[in-house]
């Protein structure tokens, strides 16, 4: 996700160029929130599936795809209401950075629900050999 940003924010939009702090520190500052991010969805995937809002046996990855997204929307609007965001540029620059920042978050959720079942089948092929 701390990529996909990098990518976006930098290439796409040439958001960078109006930092006015030091790049150095919004790498560092942004990764620390992505960290938080991925560790948000990792929780938010477990405990939809602990309460069993997901099903395993139903489109797993598709459904963390848009608790992913759930969590990007959510987190897109306490960004832009704390005035943090990039969006300057009138309306359409909001709309494409919030389809961005859904769309960012719903690939991290994917991963998150990925990384999930690549675990149970480890988990599965250890207890077939034992």
């Amino acid at each position: 996700m701390f990529g996909m940003s990098c990518v976006w924010h930098g290439i796409a939009l040439t958001d960078l160029e109006e930092l006015r702090i030091p790049l150095t520190l919004y790498f560092v500052l942004a990764g620390l929130v992505y960290l938080g991010l991925g560790l948000l969805l990792t929780f938010a995937v477990h405990e939809a599936l602990r309460r069993e809002v997901i099903s395993l046996k139903q489109a797993f990855p598709f459904a963390s795809f848009l608790l992913g997204a759930v969590v990007g929307f959510c987190v897109y609007l306490v960004i832009f209401v704390l005035g943090m965001t990039f969006t300057k540029h009138g309306m359409m620059h909001f709309l494409v950075d919030i389809m961005w920042q859904m769309m960012e978050q719903a690939l991290g959720g994917l991963a998150v629900s990925l990384g999930i079942i690549y675990d149970m089948h480890r988990r599965f092929i250890e207890q077939e050999r034992a």
